[in-house]
Formats: C-alpha cells, structure tokens, sequence
C-alpha cells in the first residue's frame, strides 16, 4: 500500500467516526438543549466534512489538529449522562483530560467535568420565549436565521414575527426569498415556505407572522398570540429611552437595540459587562459591530497588561446607509459612490468603550474608513500598555484567551499567514487576532482583529437576547477565570 493509500484510507475512517457523531449531536439538542461545541464552535447540524474541519482548526490555535478519535468517546460519554440543558465543549473536555494525571476513565472524568449540568445541578427545560423582529434588513434576516437555527428542542427561543411597512405585490414572497437566498452569507440551511394568505413564513416548522405597520403603537402583539417576547429593533431609527420605549406594547417586555443606545440606554457586549443588565431592565443596546469587535480584546489586554492610552483604526466593509453611486447623503463622504471608494468615515466605538468598560481609564480615540467590500471589517487596535512586554508573550496570553477564559466566545485566534477578509465570513466571534500581524515593542502593541460585522455580530446580540430571556445556559468545561 502506498502514502497515498494510507493517507486515503485515515480520511475515510474519520469520515466514518464524525458520521457516527452526527446522530448523537443531534440527539442531544433535539431532546436535552444541549450544544456540542468543538472548541467554542457547534457541531450542531454540521456535515461530517464541516466536522472534520472544524477538528483539523484546532491547529490554528491550539498548535495540533484535534482527530475525531480523541473526542469521539468524550461525545459517547456524554450521551450516556443525564445532561440538563447546557452547552458542552468536547474539544476542551479532550484538552483538559490530556492534562489530567489522575488516571480517571473518559467516561469518569467527563461525568466530573459536566457535572453542573446533571442530577439536581441540572437546569430544568422552560417553555421558551417568543422573539419579534421589529425590522428585516441586513442584521434582522440573519438575527433571524440564528433564531430558528437555535429553535432546536422548542424550549429555547421562538420567533414569532417580523414586524415592516407594507411593500408592494408580493411584499411577504419577496422578504422570504431574502432570508432564503444571501449574496454574502449564503443560503438558508433548511426549507420555507409562504403562506400568503395568513401573511406568514413557515421556515424549518416555525411559523413566523409578517406584521406590516409604520409604527409601534400601531401593533398589539397579544391579538397573534405572543406574549412577554423580547423584540429586536433592527431598524436604528430609535435609539434613546423614549423612543425605543414605544415598543413596550402589549406582549413585548423587553427591547433590545441592534445599534449603539443614546443617553441612559445600556451599551452591552456579551463577554464583557452583559452581567451587570438588571433583572428589571426593560430597554438596552447591543452597541455597534465595532465595539463588539474591539471591547473584548481590550478588556483582555487591561486584565493583562494594562492600558494607558489607544487608538482604533476600522477598516470597515460598505453598507446599506452609503450610495451605491454619488448621490446626496446627509453626512459627509458616504454620499460618494461605495463601491468604487474608500471613505473616511466617523465611527463611534471608541466612545462607547466607557459604557461598557467604565472601570478602562485609558483614552481610546477612534476613526474608521468604508472600503468597497461588502462583508468583514478590521480593527487596527494600537495601545500603549502598562508595561513592556514582547510579541510572544502577547500571542501566548491572546491564543490561551482564545481557548480557555469567559472570553473564548468572543475572541478567536488566528495563525493562517494567507488569511484575507473572505476567510473571516460567518464568523461567530465577535473579533479574530490575526496572530501574524501583531506587532509589539516594548510598552506598544497593534493588534489586527477581524470581524464579520453582520453575522459575528448577529451572534452577539442573540448571545444577549439568550442571557435576558433566561435560556442562555452554562458552558462546559467552565472557563478559566
């Protein structure tokens, strides 16, 4: 047999072991809430090659590739307990257990790590929350597809309807075949279906009612059988208290904005300060894509070494609120064509740092420039630390972030010397180190972090919709703290 055939024949026993992994994962969402993940990354409805890549990312940041044969039997050993609703990480489990010299079986060890997710530790299946979407453009659509991706048992989330003003013909058809069919994000995973005569679109069995209204107060969400829902502004056109306060109609209890809050409105990134939302509170912002992608890796950074000063730079793909070509534009430069410019541009993440970061006395400055792009940004993120430290300490304490601390859904790590902003599309991160860019001398670190801004993004406000609505559950292994 040649190298050739060898090499063949370890493809296709892996093939066969993530196969044989498909119906487990599934299992486990569909009956218990519980999410395998693979180093901060579901395994839920994924093919057996997207298992197998997602095994063979590891070396990305762990330095080695993860086999199937090493978190097969930590998948087995979980399907075998009496697991609660919980997200569990095999690829942590495989790590942790590596390093564990107590000599435990697979099966003893697992028990040990996830035992905050069974017997009486366990959290008990709710009936799950309805959502709204007051809104159905970029950011509303693919809010969406996460929403119904994450249905699964029925006892999590459940979005009820979408909310918009009234089109022309065919208004409700032509809205889903924009969730059905993205330029950027692809195609929708699962099947829909219209029902134009009830005004709703049925995607992967949940029954999603199209709302059409020019105002809230136009809408009481209790006559289609919604109640205590989270509704999801995704329009931006409110953004202070008083006017986001307009959605608390009947049936809507909570209001989340997917744009930067004005005044006392709450500025939340998940990972960073979504701990200190009050039970009571009614109305909050998930600030800007920028913000998201940066406050994580800063907040690392001070936790670690301190910062005294900063500056953002954003590189930042085009968008809906520019021209396509050169036409009058309320604010400076984004009047001028899109596509065919790049364009100085304002942006007002470095501002939001102190909501969210409020203890960060360091000054961080911030401006940003549209490139003709359609998806993913990056944010040139250049501190001045505390201390002086070199370039290898800061990769080590970023890649160790990445893996192990509350933050590993926020930031991910990145070795790849040919990495360009495509490879960065469907990201769930909130930002990427691009390790090979970074740059340290002494006190001074510049730090190169990718974001898709759309659904990287996405997944940060759904992370935050999960945790007000109570069906944001515990990740296992636990974090380092």
């Amino acid at each position: 047999m040649t190298v050739n055939d060898d090499s063949f024949t370890n493809w296709k026993n892996r093939e066969e072991i993530a196969e044989s992994m498909i119906p487990i994962i599934g299992k486990l969402h569909r009956e218990r809430d519980v999410t395998v993940l693979l180093h901060s990354r579901s395994l839920v409805n994924k093919s057996v090659v997207s298992i197998l890549k997602t095994h063979r990312f590891a070396r990305q940041i762990a330095g080695e590739e993860l086999s199937v044969t090493e978190t097969l039997p930590f998948l087995q050993a979980l399907a075998a307990l009496d697991l609660g609703p919980s997200q569990i990480d095999i690829g942590m489990l495989a790590a942790t257990y590596k390093s564990d010299d107590r000599g435990l079986s697979v099966e003893a060890f697992t028990a040990e790590a996830v035992a905050g997710a069974t017997g009486a530790n366990k959290i008990e299946r709710g009936e799950g929350r309805d959502a709204v979407l007051y809104g159905f453009g970029r950011i509303g659509r693919l809010v969406a597809r996460l929403l119904i991706e994450k249905s699964g048992s029925g006892n999590g989330l459940r979005l009820r309807a979408i909310v918009v003003r009234g089109g022309g013909d065919q208004d409700i058809v032509k809205r889903a075949s924009l969730l059905r069919r993205d330029s950027i994000h692809g195609q929708f995973q699962g099947t829909i279906t219209v029902d134009e005569a009830n005004s709703t679109i049925i995607a992967n069995g949940n029954e999603i009612k199209v709302i059409y209204a020019n105002d809230p107060s136009e809408v009481d969400y209790t006559a289609y059988g919604i109640k205590n829902a989270i509704l999801i502004d995704n329009t931006g056109k409110w953004r202070d208290r008083e006017g986001l306060s307009k959605h608390l109609r009947p049936g809507i209890d909570k209001v989340v904005l997917t744009a930067p809050g004005k005044g006392d409105v709450p500025n939340i990134v998940h990972g960073v300060n979504h701990d200190t939302i009050k039970p009571d509170e009614q109305i909050l912002s998930c600030a800007s894509c920028t913000t998201n992608a940066i406050v994580p890796p800063l907040k690392a950074m001070e936790d670690e070494f301190g910062v005294l000063r900063g500056h953002v730079e954003t590189v930042h793909s085009f968008t809906n609120d520019q021209n396509l070509l050169d036409n009058y534009h309320k604010s400076e430069r984004r009047g001028r064509s899109a596509p065919l410019n790049m364009v100085i541009t304002e942006t007002g993440a470095a501002s939001a740092v102190a909501k969210a970061l409020p203890d960060l006395k360091a000054k961080i400055t911030g401006s940003s420039i549209r490139v003709p792009v359609p998806d993913v940004s990056i944010a040139i993120l250049n501190l001045q630390l505390a201390r002086a430290t070199d370039r290898q300490e800061v990769l080590d304490y970023l890649r160790d972030v990445s893996l192990t601390s509350p933050l590993r859904r926020q930031i991910d790590f990145i070795t790849a010397p040919d990495a360009v902003s495509s490879d960065f599309i469907g990201s769930r991160h909130a930002s990427i180190v691009d390790a090979g860019a970074l740059k340290v001398e002494g006190d001074n670190a510049i730090l190169y972090l990718w974001y898709d801004n759309e659904f990287g993004y996405s997944c940060q406000v759904i992370r935050v919709v999960q945790h007000v609505s109570g069906v944001e559950y515990p990740t296992f292994p636990a974090p380092a703290v």
